[in-house]
């Protein structure tokens, strides 16, 4: 009989966001008549920019024409793309990114885990806590830890915790680790970095030889000039960090697909045999072997996001689910509860009130509000006492569901 990957017996029984929508679905089908509002998955809502729209139905019809019919791609991008990606959203802030070390994908969600893919068995992997659960889940598929204790932290991960003490920021490790996974604008608490606080964590990774993986999916939400947008822009990153983008938040492509992932050609790793390997060829090997890249036709509507009209039409796209935020964040603080990000993310983190539990928090809420949100504790043990709201949906829902949690939640 064929056998299993028995990494996957220790996980959790379900991922986080599909018991979010099986609890949903329960109460769904139990309350046919309740208008559900749903601020939990960071899923987009408003349409696609017209300018990407428009790209894409051209490329389309390029689709139908031989002289211009495109079939396979280069596995690593189109050149007109990466080009345009380096220039303007790494050159363009003093960030030495090259377009030969950009990789066009379907997903940074994919990126962050398929990365596992070029690095060995025996790093120390370091996460925050809360954490976005793919790169611990994903870590726990490869065989990296052990099995999770009661408060569902993993053997063999280093947990970082991420507090309203140290202002949600990861403290640098005591120990010296391997790979470090951080996220900023920070998913879920809305947190962002300092280009003092990433120079501090490159300098880290410099001194004791490890790679960041640096998860920048919500780098567009940043307003605040004071803060980098890329982890290329603090000195010495080319030789520790890989950077993921996506054009899911900013231009709306979670239905469509498409990000990057940025592999400069100076970082390298060990082998076993204790030389040094350039770890761009060993990305550009999987992702030739394993991956057939991204659509034509996705890929030129994402070239139409650096147009004029595409780059004003993402900035409102930004600043509709910003101001989103910032009503989410006024409403719940004046309602007296302790609220913290939504200012440069678009991720507000709550601190349920009353002491209840982050599952008691999210079942309340859909029960009494029919509103839905994300568990804290769904992130990492950490994340227990805390409740995400998303700012992704229509206006009319968000302020809809602001009163009605106000309503009944007032501390």
């Amino acid at each position: 009989m064929a056998t299993i990957n028995d990494n996957y017996l220790k996980l959790k029984a379900g991922y986080l966001f599909p018991e979010i929508a099986r609890r949903v679905n329960t109460f769904a089908e139990a309350n046919p008549d309740a208008q559900i509002i749903r601020l939990g998955i960071g899923d987009v809502t408003e349409p696609l920019p017209e300018a990407c729209r428009t790209a894409m139905i051209k490329a389309v019809e390029e689709m139908g024409d031989r002289a211009s019919f495109k079939g396979y791609g280069p596995e690593q991008g189109y050149a007109w793309l990466r080009e345009k990606i380096a220039v303007q959203d790494f050159q363009a802030r003093g960030a030495e990114v090259d377009a030969s070390e950009i990789f066009i994908s379907d997903g940074s969600k994919c990126d962050t885990g398929n990365i596992l893919d070029i690095f060995g068995n025996n790093n120390i992997i370091a996460v925050t806590d809360p954490v976005y659960p793919v790169y611990v889940d994903t870590n726990v598929m490869a065989g990296h830890t052990g099995s999770a204790n009661d408060k569902g932290e993993f053997e063999g991960l280093v947990y970082l915790p991420v507090t309203a003490e140290n202002n949600f920021t990861a403290e640098i490790p005591s120990q010296k680790v391997d790979l470090i996974y951080l996220c900023f604008p920070n998913n879920p608490t809305g947190a962002t970095a300092t280009k003092e606080h990433l120079q501090a964590w490159v300098d880290y990774a410099k001194a004791h030889n490890s790679i960041i993986f640096f998860d920048a999916a919500y780098e567009s939400y940043i307003t605040d000039p004071s803060l980098p947008h890329s982890i290329y822009e603090i000195a010495g990153a080319r030789e520790v960090a890989i950077e993921f983008r996506s054009f899911s938040k900013n231009a709306g492509f979670t239905g469509t697909r498409c990000a990057l992932t940025v592999v400069p050609k100076t970082l390298k790793a060990k082998a076993a045999d204790g030389s040094d390997v350039e770890l761009w060829k060993l990305w550009n090997r999987r992702q030739s072997t394993k991956f057939n890249g991204v659509s034509y036709i996705v890929q030129r509507g994402a070239e139409a996001v650096y147009s004029e009209e595409g780059q004003a039409q993402v900035k409102a796209l930004v600043s509709f689910y910003l101001e989103n935020a910032k009503i989410i964040r006024e409403k719940l603080t004046a309602a007296g509860l302790s609220v913290y990000g939504g200012v440069n993310a678009p991720y507000v983190w709550v601190k349920t009130p009353n002491s209840l539990s982050s599952w008691d928090f999210f079942d309340k809420l859909l029960q009494t509000v029919n509103v839905v949100g994300t568990p804290g504790s769904g992130f990492g043990a950490a994340g227990e006492g805390y409740f995400r709201i998303s700012a992704f949906n229509s206006r009319e829902n968000v302020e809809e569901a602001m009163k009605r949690i106000t309503e009944k939640f007032k501390v």
